[in-house]
């Protein structure tokens, strides 16, 4: 068994230390809020340093760089440590924070955790992890604690951060379209319980086609067999004089209207959705240079 630092006791790291915990880990944690418990079975030290000198592995997981920053900047050297970094970050953060670790002479990990809360130590969950792989396959059967699916990226350590941005983009907008179609059915008098079901059964369609236009985005070919960009202008106009129609923000859909008619003028009507990818970016991405 391995003796485990958290560092972080939010909601997410109290469920790794929970987890590392029981799977017979020897495990310390620690929290900025000192009124903070760990959970049973944890010690919970008193300061940063004295739970990183308890661990032979430590598990950052804070609220964004710069509260890992003021975690660990005190601490300065960290020679013969070893940090994975499971704070959500962009791929830049996670690149400069992993070159601030290797200046201070830690082994460091960045990591993604892709799965809510009660996922962790069950198979529901899924975390990323990039960096050194040399890393990643000695500690893997620890980081196996937190169950369900681990998948190493590649030695980037920005490549589990650019996942997780690229997913979570997915997932915002799409709540953001489910509240804002809400929003509007109750414009239209329409209530909740009677549109869910038509909501479930549209959301349905959704995984095929993030299957579909990914393979076609990175084949480069878009063909509208199915729906064009210029039918989508015209569904897409009328909704957004819907809701302006009842005074309901509609500054998502004028984006998105706006994204259509550039495509549209650049010779693409006839093309199919996935194309909207390539006019948002065109061409290989600037992190190609980051996946090797």
């Amino acid at each position: 068994m391995t003796a485990v630092t958290v560092l972080g006791l939010g909601p997410m790291g109290t469920a790794l230390t929970r987890a590392f915990v029981t799977a017979g880990h020897r495990t310390t944690a620690w929290s900025r809020t000192a009124s903070t418990p760990a959970p049973d079975g944890a010690t919970r030290a008193s300061t940063a340093a004295e739970a990183i000198a308890a661990g032979e592995l430590t598990v950052v997981c804070v609220r964004g760089d710069a509260a890992v920053a003021a975690v660990l900047d005190p601490i300065g050297d960290l020679t013969g440590r070893v940090v994975i970094n499971l704070t959500s970050g962009s791929p830049t953060q996670a690149r400069s924070r992993a070159e601030w670790a290797g200046e201070r002479g830690a082994d460091y990990l960045a990591g993604a955790i892709m799965t809510p809360t009660p996922s962790i130590g069950t198979a529901a969950a899924l975390t990323l992890y990039s960096g050194p792989e040399s890393i990643y396959g000695r500690w893997s059967e620890t980081l196996a604690a937190l169950g369900g699916t681990a998948r190493y990226l590649g030695p980037d350590p920005g490549r589990a951060a650019a996942f997780d941005v690229s997913l979570l983009d997915m997932f915002w907008q799409s709540v953001s379209g489910i509240v804002h179609g809400l929003a509007l059915a109750r414009a239209e008098g329409i209530s909740g319980a009677d549109l869910a079901p038509f909501g479930r059964t549209m959301a349905g369609l959704l995984p095929d086609m993030v299957a579909g236009f990914a393979a076609q985005l990175d084949q480069g070919e878009f063909p509208g067999t199915r729906s064009t960009i210029a039918s989508a202008e015209a569904g897409l106009a009328h909704i957004t004089e819907t809701a302006e129609g009842h005074g309901i923000d509609a500054s998502g859909l004028r984006a998105g209207l706006d994204l259509i008619r550039k495509a549209m003028d650049a010779g693409h009507a006839t093309d199919g959705l996935a194309r909207l990818a390539d006019v948002l970016y065109p061409g290989e991405s600037r992190a190609q240079t980051h996946r090797m």
